[in-house]
């Protein structure tokens, strides 16, 4: 497990304002750092899913290829290129 982490931020006018009415008795959250543990989750999850998306592309375009645009590999000759991509 990370170590927690303590964030300090200040905002203020227009942002302090919508975060104010989103927290408390009449908010949605009962204080801040539940509110900003929310939005953190909320980003990550949009990011795993636009990774996701670009996966699913990635892999509808490979497997839109005809069979011979592909070549058979050897496991050695595999890691050979890998190696040879990681260094260049």
């Amino acid at each position: 497990m990370t170590k927690a982490m303590t964030l300090n931020v200040r905002v203020g006018g227009a942002l302090g304002a919508f975060v104010a009415a989103n927290v408390g008795d009449d908010g949605a959250y009962e204080n801040v750092s539940e509110y900003v543990r929310d939005l953190i989750r909320r980003d990550m999850a949009r990011a795993e899913g636009a990774a996701f998306d670009r996966l699913k592309a990635e892999l509808a375009h490979a497997f839109a290829a005809p069979d011979s645009a592909y070549s058979a590999l050897s496991a050695d000759e595999v890691i050979a290129r890998n190696t040879r991509r990681t260094t260049t």
